[in-house]
């Protein structure tokens, strides 16, 4: 049994548990058809014990899912074994943190659409440094450091083979809070303009002229998995990541993200603007 499910191994155990619940069965019904004992299907769905790729198409087939890329995607977060680099910080930082950094490794797409920091994927050591120091309670220096590394090493789905797809919504106040001070601000623009001309990453500025949009005040991250069902969307709140995935909480942050973009600068005079901001520091 195990004691610490990963955030991925969780959704796979409440994918399952929607699919059987959509089907109107029981748990005590699914174990029957399966031949296993009631509290299987529910240490499954609760994430306690795995299960085999077989199985969850077994199960699927008597869910009467006919959503063959949805179920094989299922099948393939199964078959996963092996934990992450994110593990060596298991009993550094928090359980969610950990979960966020298995979301990014695992998306085919990241968007991001924040309002007071530069989102956490392009920030500079330095910068990213500020932001941790500035939490309530205060953080001790090595809790800052292990924090640092941490969104450092998250940083590497950008710089992979195969890089991770990467498009950031900032707000126009996000470039001018002066966190750290122009030295340490004026490096982070610099830096956001460099990662801004690597092909998969798109950077566009949500000027004060654009007004207010829905959304706008908070900071999210929405990650693309292999089918839409699969998506994640992440919440960056004060005391700690907050995750959603239900089919209306996905569709109304794409339908935010669609509607924030569209409202952002292209990104040639998205960069033209934070270069201005930063010469002005």
């Amino acid at each position: 049994m195990r004691s610490n499910p990963t955030g991925r191994q969780l959704r796979l155990g409440a994918e399952l548990r929607k699919l059987r619940e959509r089907a109107g069965m029981s748990s005590t019904q699914a174990s029957r058809l399966l031949g296993v004992q009631q509290n299987q299907i529910s240490n499954v769905e609760a994430a306690r014990a795995g299960v085999s790729p077989e199985r969850v198409r077994t199960l699927a087939c008597h869910y009467d899912c006919g959503d063959t890329a949805f179920v094989d995607a299922l099948g393939d977060m199964a078959a996963e074994r092996s934990r992450g680099w994110w593990e060596e910080y298991r009993e550094l930082l928090p359980a969610k943190l950990l979960d966020l950094a298995e979301v990014e490794h695992h998306a085919e797409r990241l968007r991001a659409a924040v309002t007071l920091h530069i989102p956490g994927l392009l920030q500079t050591r330095e910068y990213a440094r500020e932001v941790f120091c500035q939490d309530v309670p205060v953080m001790p220096p090595p809790d800052v450091e292990h924090r640092v590394s941490f969104r450092v090493k998250r940083q590497a789905v950008l710089y992979r083979d195969s890089p991770t797809p990467h498009q950031a919504i900032v707000h126009e106040a996000a470039l001018r809070m002066r966190l750290g001070g122009p030295d340490v601000t004026r490096s982070q623009l610099h830096h956001l303009l460099d990662m801004g001309e690597l092909d998969h990453i798109t950077v566009r500025v949500l000027t004060f002229d654009a007004g207010i949009l829905p959304g706008s005040g908070q900071s999210f991250y929405y990650s693309t998995g292999p089918v839409s069902q699969l998506d994640t969307v992440h919440l960056d709140q004060s005391h700690g990541p907050v995750f959603l995935d239900s089919e209306a909480q996905l569709h109304k942050y794409r339908v935010l993200l669609d509607r924030m973009e569209a409202s952002a600068l292209p990104p040639n005079e998205s960069r033209d603007l934070i270069l201005r901001i930063a010469q002005e520091l």
